[in-house]
Order: structure tokens, then C-alpha cells, then sequence
């Protein structure tokens, strides 16, 4: 299969090295708008996101993701390209151990050492990070980022768009709303609303 990564920094590089090791695999192409042309590097096509439709043309089989951290620039790109679902891949790094009665979405990448445990739900174009667990029954909405290390216990909510710290904490049945941000190392053990940054222990709104 071929694929086409979307997205040319520091996240790209670890997507890549997941794709690498599927043989099945082949990497032909990076977009990212910071390339202004076409450009062919031992056999690779770099260009701007706008390229996407030329890709598909050139190739029968294709499957994008796009490997950028920001989550916000993800759901725009998705809203801008409005790709066929069958379009997309979803990463998952050998090492990664998945209940087979969880359920993950297009787009998503998971990372190398991973948990996801009975019944979660992890939504469409999600990072799970390195070293992150995702404990039963817990719900990750579209767009959100599970950074390295964090742990959501069971049942735990999360609303699109979220990002959850590295090495932060979430106590069961807990909810984060949409487009919050919980900071790195925090133990959150109440509902955090809407658009909220909250941090500490136990993780409080940051004014």
C-alpha cells in the first residue's frame, strides 16, 4: 500500500517510523505546505498540501494520515481535504496492546507502547501517544491527543479536540470537555469544562 504522510515536523517522524515497520507499507509522499513546489527526492514526492489530488491520480492505492500534533490543524486539514474515509490509515505500532473489544477511528495513530483496554473508544484522527494508557469503557472523542505517559483510568470522557499532558492522571468516570488542555503531570478528580487549560494535583483552571 502506499501512503502519504501529512505534515513534515517533529510528529511526522515518528509516524514514519511506525509505517516503516509494516513492509506492506511503502512511503511516497510528504505534504506540508511548507514546501511551495513539487518535488521528487529519491523517488519521494514532497509538496504543499493542495498536492493531495495529484497523489491520488498518480497512484491506484493510497492512504493518507496526517501526522501533525496540533489538534486543531488536524481538524481543519480534514475539513479542508474532506477525503473519503476509506482514504485514510490508521497506525498502530506493534507494540501496542489493544483489547479486541475496543473500537478506534480513521486516522487515529497509536503509538509504541500503548494500552487501550475493554470496551474505549478512542474517536476519528487521535494521537495515543508513546507510553499511554487508555484504561476500560473510557471515550476519546475526534482530534484529541493523549501525550506520552498519560494515564485515563476507567470510564473516562473526553471531549474533541482535548489534550491530555504527558504523565498526567485522570480518576475514573471523570470528564474533560471539548478543547480543553490538562497539563503535564496533573491528576485531574473533577469535570473540567469547555475550553479550559487546567494543571496541578489535583488539576485546577488555569487563570
Amino acid at each position: 500500500m502506499n501512503s502519504v504522510i501529512i505534515g513534515n515536523g517533529g510528529h511526522s517522524k515518528v509516524v514514519k517510523d511506525i509505517l516503516l515497520l509494516n513492509k506492506n507499507i511503502q512511503i511516497v509522499g510528504y505534504l506540508d505546505d511548507k514546501f511551495v513546489e513539487y518535488l521528487i527526492e529519491d523517488e519521494i514526492f514532497y509538496g504543499p498540501i493542495s498536492a493531495y489530488q495529484f497523489l491520488i491520480d498518480k497512484f491506484d492505492e493510497i492512504k493518507f494520515i496526517i501526522a501533525i500534533g496540533h489538534n486543531q490543524t488536524r481538524k481543519q486539514i480534514v475539513n479542508k481535504l474532506n477525503l473519503d474515509e476509506k482514504l485514510y490509515m490508521t497506525p498502530v505500532h506493534p507494540s501496542a496492546i489493544i483489547s479486541p473489544s475496543a473500537r478506534i477511528g480513521i486516522g487515529t495513530v497509536v503509538m509504541a507502547n500503548t494500552v487501550i483496554n475493554a470496551d474505549a473508544v478512542i474517536g476519528e484522527h487521535v494521537i495515543v501517544n508513546t507510553g499511554s494508557i487508555i484504561e476500560h469503557e473510557s471515550r476519546v472523542n475526534d482530534f484529541a491527543h493523549i501525550s506520552p505517559n498519560a494515564t485515563l483510568t476507567g470510564c473516562v470522557q473526553l471531549g474533541e479536540g482535548v489534550h491530555i499532558g504527558a504523565g498526567a492522571t485522570l480518576v475514573p468516570n471523570v470528564e474533560v470537555g471539548e478543547w480543553s488542555t490538562i497539563g503535564a503531570g496533573s491528576t485531574v478528580i473533577n469535570p473540567i469544562p469547555s475550553n479550559t487549560t487546567a494543571v496541578g494535583i489535583p488539576a485546577k483552571s488555569k487563570l
